[in-house]
């Protein structure tokens, strides 16, 4: 496989909070290969969004390293972080709160363009209306306010402006989760046609597993800060290996009354303990079902059981 295009390594973000530290990433590592799309999926607060922002620099992480194209990123400062902005950037989850309401869509989407002094005015205005295009808007949308765009039109603004400056690296956080159904498959067929035709990279967040199965080259599944597993996609749905990946697999619904009558779910007691006080060993061992004494002594690191497959647990679901 070709060298990665993006690595973290032993990341954690840790936040002040009433005088108490909250661990929203404890130590992940992680790798992302050119032109893949590597799926983060997980309940809410396990920290997703958190370790989205390190990567990104939007927070300033606690400990540990990135790296983007072999150089690590995090001694970069002011001129040099903004020189980073033209190969990693962001798509925002909520089309409603990421644009800003007194800029029209074409405005929005040169705003990148301006701030990094790219093209001449009349180069920038052909750009806007090239991107608007590239995402299925038309060019006369581009004097629109927000407020007159539909949510899956206010999100592709927002993907056009991503791609404004070309970017390799593209942070993906939920782009879908606050859109309706019938619009949802509409962006993520963008999302795919876009990697297809401009060699992207994704580092892709999602509630939605189906989604993340249908888009994701790997699959990493996080909880509590941690990475509980991480493995190609087809292989991790296939054969998950963590329990806490079979509770979140087996609460996809499948479309076939018959099939999903006969099938076991694995349910999950409990609530998701406070990152303010994980438990002691493996920070999933309070809701386990198949949990052991050592669980609670010992916290388990990700161990590679088959090729590209690994997983952190003591008692791996191995066939």
């Amino acid at each position: 496989m070709n060298q990665p295009l993006l690595q973290v390594r032993n990341l954690k973000k840790y936040f002040d909070y009433k005088g108490k530290t909250l661990r929203a990433v404890d130590g992940v590592s992680l790798e992302v290969f050119p032109q893949e799309t590597l799926g983060l999926v997980g309940e809410s607060g396990c920290g997703k969004t958190a370790l989205a922002r390190a990567i990104m620099r939007l927070y300033e992480p606690s400990s540990g390293d990135i790296l983007f194209k072999g150089e690590s990123i995090l001694k970069y400062r002011g001129k040099a972080i903004k020189a980073l902005r033209h190969d990693m950037q962001y798509i925002f989850q909520d089309p409603y709160a990421s644009l800003n309401p007194r800029m029209t869509a074409g405005e929005i989407i040169a705003e990148p363009l301006l701030i990094h002094n790219v093209l001449n005015p009349v180069g920038r205005q052909k750009r806007v209306q090239e991107l608007l295009e590239l995402v299925g808007l038309r060019p006369e949308y581009r004097s629109r306010f927000p407020h007159e765009f539909s949510g899956g039109q206010r999100q592709r603004i927002g993907i056009a402006r991503s791609l404004a400056l070309n970017p390799r690296f593209i942070v993906c956080d939920e782009p879908i989760a606050a859109l309706d159904v019938s619009i949802q498959a509409q962006i993520i067929n963008l999302l795919k046609y876009l990697q297809d035709e401009m060699g992207l990279t994704y580092l892709f967040i999602s509630h939605d597993l189906a989604m993340v199965k249908y888009l994701s080259t790997r699959v990493a599944v996080m909880y509590l800060g941690h990475l509980m597993e991480l493995a190609p996609s087809e292989a991790l749905y296939k054969t998950p290996l963590h329990p806490y990946t079979e509770g979140l697999l087996s609460a996809i619904p499948i479309p076939d009354p018959t099939i999903e009558k006969k099938r076991t779910r694995v349910l999950l007691s409990g609530e998701v303990p406070s990152p303010i006080n994980p438990p002691k060993g493996c920070v999933f061992c309070t809701r386990c079902p198949k949990v052991q004494p050592l669980c609670h002594q010992k916290r388990p690191q990700l161990q590679e059981i088959t090729p590209g497959h690994q997983v952190a647990c003591h008692f791996p679901n191995i066939q």
